[in-house]
């Protein structure tokens, strides 16, 4: 295992932070968050010309059949610039899952779904909630139901929270089996009803999916749970992009902000807290590298993905609050676009399992006894 990035993965960073440089600065996420977040012609470009779409795509199918490590490259960048693609949820999450689902033995109806994908002809969503937790995959209500009749296999149900619906072209939807694991099945987005739903974050919306007898094709059986899991992993990097993006604005503002005659930066106090920040910054590189570096080919490790969730989460909404009152009042208004940033934090936190989830995960992976009840 090793956490230095390769040459490849500092090309491929070079080749995203351009596009981003040029397409995407923060202004013009800003400036389309309240209207229409999602960039179709940046997504375009990253999935066509950088062909991104295709990195965890094997390439019998067409893609690159890259590793976990050069995704969290691309996701660190996307993390940097908030950037509204469907990156996440459709070249990671769903994916993967119907990656897994191939290699169970499914038929041509995944490859052919993975071709496409990686071509950058179609874009698809894991109709999970955004908030599901690895530990805990299914919703306590709501879910979907499978049914047959002369015509095929139909489905029906209603799942909220779901991230990246609203801009896929086909809703990749997990059936719960009698054996913890879950069935696939592809589900046309013209067949489902998407409605919009309050998001804290802006640049990555979520809607409740529902189904009324939509038409669907089985795909295979994945063991759902590992797919976020592998999400959640991959998560960290964008945490820790989002992170990283606070801290140097900070720095440079406060190197230029004088109060007193003085660049605020100079002060000891602020020197501290930015001190801090940085260790805690480079904490989280070193967690979300592990998390991907452990994965490989392989599946995801579930300690290091433990680690990584159980810090990053917090780390990234801890610096993006510290970057908001150290840009001090330009900080609290709706033009600078820290709060986007801060948004995109506190939304991953919670995603795919909290920190406090992955703590009592780690806890009992590594056989820490939790604390005992005292008896009255």
């Amino acid at each position: 295992m090793t956490l230095l990035y390769s040459e490849v993965e500092e090309e491929l960073r070079a080749a995203v932070r351009a596009v981003l440089a040029d397409r995407c600065p923060p202004a013009a996420v800003l400036a389309r968050a309240e209207s229409e977040p999602y960039d179709p012609s940046l997504w375009k470009t990253l999935a066509v010309e950088v062909g991104v779409a295709g990195l965890l795509v094997p390439e019998e199918h067409g893609g690159a059949g890259a590793t976990a490590s050069e995704a969290a490259v691309v996701l660190e960048e996307l993390g940097r610039g908030v950037a509204p693609v469907p990156f996440f949820t459709s070249s990671v999450l769903a994916t993967y899952a119907l990656v897994r689902a191939g290699e169970a033995g499914a038929g041509e109806e995944v490859g052919g779904l993975l071709g496409r994908l990686a071509e950058g002809r179609a874009t698809a969503a894991l109709v999970v909630p955004f908030a599901a937790s690895p530990y805990r995959p299914w919703p306590v209500r709501g879910g979907v139901s499978e049914a047959a009749d002369a015509t095929g296999e139909r489905l029906s149900g209603s799942v909220a929270g779901v991230a990246g619906a609203d801009v896929a072209d086909v809703l990749v939807v997990p059936v719960p089996g009698p054996d913890g694991t879950a069935v696939l099945y592809a589900v046309d987005r013209e067949a489902a009803a998407v409605e919009a739903a309050p998001s804290l974050d802006l640049t990555r919306p979520v809607a409740t999916v529902t189904l009324d007898g939509a038409p669907a094709a089985r795909l295979g059986v994945v063991d759902l749970a590992e797919v976020l899991r592998f999400g959640a992993g991959l998560l960290a990097s964008e945490q820790l992009g989002v992170a990283e993006w606070c801290l140097e604005t900070t720095l440079a503002y406060v190197k230029e902000r004088r109060q007193f005659a003085r660049p605020v930066g100079s002060f000891q106090a602020v020197k501290h807290r930015l001190a801090d920040l940085w260790l805690d910054v480079v904490r989280a590189r070193a967690a979300a590298r592990a998390a991907v570096s452990l994965s490989g080919e392989a599946r995801p490790d579930p300690v290091a993905v433990a680690v990584a969730q159980a810090w990053n989460g917090g780390v990234a909404v801890h610096v993006a609050e510290e970057a908001l009152q150290l840009h001090g009042g330009i900080g609290m208004t709706w033009e600078h676009p820290v709060h986007l940033f801060l948004k995109r934090a506190k939304a991953d936190e919670i995603a795919l399992g909290t920190p406090g989830d992955h703590r009592e995960a780690l806890a009992s992976l590594a056989g820490v006894p939790g604390p005992v009840p005292v008896s009255e």
